[in-house]
């Protein structure tokens, strides 16, 4: 099945191709990717990650770096190579899992031209084994023969309604030596007969909230079974939004590989005089008199035919809805909305993990403070973004789900990790402490990102190499009874520390008397790490010492790391030094670690 052409990672190899690069991105709704990795493991990483790949420069820079990766071609995602100027297009891998097609759209849309070499798309104009989007070949073990019969003259048969051959360049005959073969149906396989489905139909479903995914499953196999209907032949699975988060809902769809889509209680109730089944408890329940018929058939549109009534297990319904022509998903309903709250680390992109990078490029919305959405650069291009000023935490953290409610796909953007004095923590405060139903249906996602006290600690040695705290300086929103407290046992405990919002603008002491508090428990010479702007161009470390440590040079980009009284600085030969904290590897059995050694 030819794969929906959307978000390619579009690769430039020199500054030159970027416009190219650009001109690409748009073209296929794909996003420019810099090779800050270098261009060989941003291929790698891409290919890895299944996703289309378009590379604007030489087609052996990508041969090369994605040699060693590949293996089977039915798992392989489209990859090209188009030149600087956009005059050719070369489909490498992946050319009957989009990337003909893709190529294709990328010509037209640079007046270039597809150097399409796959024997079957140049004879007939066609992939057998690439139907387009809402066809599904049934049978791709029999494509070879079934190419090869009509590659050497023989006919075919046309077996159904098969409207994308229309234009086709092979020879047909009613007696064809070769079936091509449309139907909904279960079918057995045959040899010289490929077999496809249409996604016209629409599997409504219902169930009781906490419904095991097992029943369901169980159910709609035995629908399928008992009505001869083929699982590649369904669209999409269906039903009422109240069950957008129900586990069983999208197991069903994800064994179907389709997608979960939801309606509201009003559009299914329009469906009313259409359903087979309709039931007055179900209208009391949830304001429409049927779930999994009215679903079904209001996915499958006007002109849809419930082929399958409502059926029923224990704790679960399903129906079955026909439409005339393939159903397209994402015109249906809506799906399930999702929040990923991302990471995106101190600052540079060096830093932000793949998976923050791939849920970034899948979110239709970015929220978050606009400086935060800045640093995200070309990932960021073409999606609607939703800035806050500083401050306005709470806001944000509504906004992203607020928008995730409507079955947006939102990501809620923070710098470092998310999860360390970050909007997570906030957006699970809401959902704990607000009443909002649609708010608690929406599918959460934390991605971790380096933490500052991470990223600090590493352009410095391992200050963290033992049991080490952090305490957030800030008493807006927390009192500074209790911030001492913390400091007080972080010192008596004789932990490493590491500040976090250690100076404002507005509070001036608090370091200073953090400082005071720990200098009674640990030695004047303590090390302390003091990490500015870290992963951005104005980025300083500096070592300096318990005593020696001046808080009023100290601002709110700093992370202060104060060690514990066994953290140690060792001098560089470029006159820096390092720092660390001993675990206790000396001490134990057999370490020649008490030797110093001179050698």
């Amino acid at each position: 099945m030819t794969l929906p052409i959307t978000r390619a990672d579009v690769i430039a190899v020199t500054a030159s191709g970027r416009a190219t690069a650009v001109s690409v991105a748009a073209a296929t709704d794909g996003r420019v990717v810099d090779p800050v990795a270098g261009i060989a493991e941003t291929l790698r990483s891409a290919f890895r990650a299944g996703r289309p790949i378009v590379l604007i420069g030489a087609s052996g820079i990508a041969i090369r770096a994605l040699a060693p990766l590949i293996a089977d071609k039915a798992d392989e995602p489209p990859v090209l190579a188009v030149s600087e100027d956009g005059s050719s297009v070369v489909p490498l891998l992946g050319g009957h899992r989009g990337a003909n097609d893709l190529a294709r759209r990328i010509a037209d849309a640079l007046g270039g031209t597809p150097a399409i070499t796959t024997a079957s798309d140049v004879r007939f104009g066609v992939a057998l084994d690439a139907p387009p989007v809402g066809w599904k070949l049934a049978n791709p073990s029999r494509h070879k023969e079934v190419a090869a019969a009509l590659l050497a003259g023989a006919s075919a048969r046309i077996d159904g309604a098969l409207p994308w051959l229309d234009h086709a360049s092979f020879p047909r005959a009613e007696d064809g030596a070769v079936t091509l073969a449309a139907t909904t149906r279960r079918t057995e396989d045959q040899s010289v007969r490929l077999v496809y489905h249409p996604a016209t139909l629409a599997l409504g479903v219902g169930c009781e909230r906490g419904c095991d995914p097992e029943e369901l499953w169980n159910l709609v196999q035995t629908t399928l079974a008992d009505a001869d209907l083929a699982p590649g032949a369904i669209a999409c699975v269906v039903s009422l939004d109240l069950k957008s988060d129900e586990t069983a809902v999208h197991t069903a769809a994800t064994r179907l590989g389709v997608p979960a889509r939801f309606f509201d209680a009003a559009r299914l109730e329009a469906e009313a005089p259409r359903l087979a089944t309709p039931s007055e408890v179900v209208f009391r329940e949830v304001g429409c008199h049927g779930v999994s018929e009215g679903a079904a058939l209001a996915a499958a549109g006007s002109d849809a035919v419930l082929i399958v009534p409502k059926r029923r297990s224990e704790r679960a319904t399903c129906a079955v809805a026909e439409a005339p022509a393939p159903i397209d998903p994402a015109a249906v309903g809506r799906p399930r909305g999702t929040l990923a709250i991302v990471g995106t680390g101190p600052g540079t992109p060096d830093w932000r993990t793949p998976e923050v990078d791939a849920l970034v490029a899948a979110a239709d919305d970015l929220v978050g403070y606009d400086l935060y959405l800045d640093l995200l650069g070309p990932i960021a291009d073409r999606k609607q973004r939703h800035p806050f000023p500083l401050g306005a935490e709470e806001d944000r953290a509504r906004a992203a789900l607020d928008l995730a409610a409507t079955g947006r796909n939102v990501a809620l953007v923070s710098s470092g990790d998310p999860g360390i004095y970050a909007m997570a923590t906030l957006v699970f405060e809401l959902l704990d402490r607000t009443d909002r139903a649609d708010w608690a249906r929406v599918a959460v996602q934390v991605s971790p990102g380096i933490s500052a006290l991470q990223a600090a600690a590493a352009r410095i040695g391992a200050p963290l190499g033992h049991d080490f705290c952090t305490i957030s300086l800030s008493d807006l929103l927390t009192p500074w009874a209790a911030i001492e407290g913390r400091i007080k046992a972080a010192a008596e405990g004789d932990f490493v520390v590491t500040f976090y919002n250690p100076v404002s603008r507005r509070r001036r002491t608090q370091l200073h008397a953090a400082k005071a508090t720990l200098i009674a428990h640990r030695p004047a010479d303590t090390p302390v790490v003091l990490a500015r702007s870290l992963g951005r161009p104005e980025e300083t470390v500096t070592v300096t010492t318990l005593a020696d440590l001046d808080p009023e040079t100290v601002d709110m980009l700093t992370v202060v790391l104060v060690g514990s009284s066994t953290t140690r600085a060792v001098p560089r030969s470029d006159g820096g030094c390092w720092v660390y904290t001993p675990r206790g590897y000396a001490g134990k059995p057999g370490s020649a670690l008490l030797e110093k050694d001179t050698s």
